[in-house]
């Protein structure tokens, strides 16, 4: 099945080979994300809270690009390089998804730039 490659033109250039989400039939692939800015910088460093706000107004921005919205997530991949950031995380996550919860996992992991703290993938269907 072909796919939509998924590009919302107010993101800043990837630094690397990658689409910032695919829509194949009614599926919307989100790629990992991470707190980037322009030419890769990390942003809100040393904040996982703010980091995770970053990457899920990213996942957001993707989905509507694509005809999706945060309700029509059914798993998230989570990646935390320190899983003291957890409680962070799940605060601003559970804004994100107040009601019916997604399917996810969470996993420690190192990250591709070293102050990067959360990173998150994320699967919706239309």
């Amino acid at each position: 099945m072909p796919f939509e490659p998924i590009n919302p033109p107010q993101f800043p250039t990837p630094i690397a080979p990658y689409s910032a989400g695919a829509k194949a039939g009614n599926v919307v692939y989100v790629s990992g994300v991470l707190a980037l800015g322009e030419g890769g910088v990390v942003l809100h460093v040393g904040d996982a809270a703010a980091q995770t706000r970053a990457v899920l107004e990213v996942i957001k921005t993707t989905l509507e690009a694509a005809g999706a919205t945060m309700a029509d997530v059914a798993m998230n991949h989570i990646f935390l390089k320190d899983l003291a950031d957890y409680a962070a995380f799940n605060a601003v996550y559970a804004e994100y998804f107040p009601g019916a919860k997604p399917a996810r996992y969470c996993i420690k992991t190192e990250l591709v730039k070293p102050d990067c703290l959360v990173e998150m993938a994320s699967v919706a269907h239309l």
